[in-house]
């Protein structure tokens, strides 16, 4: 049976400016304050991709893959949880927003007080992509791509609809990971264990 997308899970929408205008970092930041109901991130060559809220269970997956992550980050102590709403400005000068990140505390306390109300000028060290029903496989492999080229030491692709999971570090080739119950952040991410069950089965 086919992932109809739902209204609340539309694709996503690619606004191409160049040449005819650029957007600094600042304006960028700007036009999201602008529109909150619109997730947006900006790739390399500028283009400013625009994604509808997710639906329901795609939500209901990643809040519970984020308190697993806090969870775990709580009770290690050496880095910081971001959500989704969490702005990364990449050395390519890509600006992106992973569904979840966590980046070491000893990097984050070099940022200004400034730096830190705006997009993270970094890549954070951990970053997960979900991929929901109205998101193609590609592009996500794509995104996971780049973080990696830009300092990510390791980034998740969780595919609910594949039941699997691609994990991506630099200078290697994806790791794919199938029927797995749980999936080990080690050892970039010592004692971190995702119980995958929580995210393959309907939660409601």
């Amino acid at each position: 049976m086919l992932n109809t997308p739902t209204q609340a899970e539309m694709p996503s929408l690619l606004l191409r400016t160049r040449p005819l205008f650029d957007m600094s970092d600042d304006e960028f930041y700007a036009l999201c304050h602008l529109n909150p109901e619109l997730r947006m991130e900006r790739t390399a060559k500028g283009e400013i991709n625009m994604m509808s809220p997710a639906g329901g269970e795609t939500s209901r997956k990643n809040a519970r893959l984020i308190y697993r992550l806090q969870a775990w980050a709580d009770e290690q102590g050496q880095g910081v949880v971001f959500d989704s709403s969490g702005g990364f400005q990449l050395p390519s000068g890509a600006i992106r927003s992973p569904d979840a990140a966590w980046v070491l505390r000893s990097r984050l306390v070099q940022l200004t007080f400034e730096q830190k109300q705006k997009f993270l000028p970094l890549a954070p060290d951990f970053v997960v992509e979900l991929r929901s029903p109205s998101d193609g496989v590609i592009d996500l492999q794509d995104k996971l791509q780049e973080y990696v080229d830009n300092g990510v030491r390791v980034g998740w692709l969780v595919d609910p609809i594949e039941q699997q999971v691609l994990v991506y570090r630099p200078d290697r080739k994806p790791e794919q990971v199938s029927a797995a119950r749980d999936l080990s952040g080690d050892p970039e991410l010592p004692g971190f264990l995702l119980n995958l069950v929580e995210v393959w089965e309907p939660g409601f």
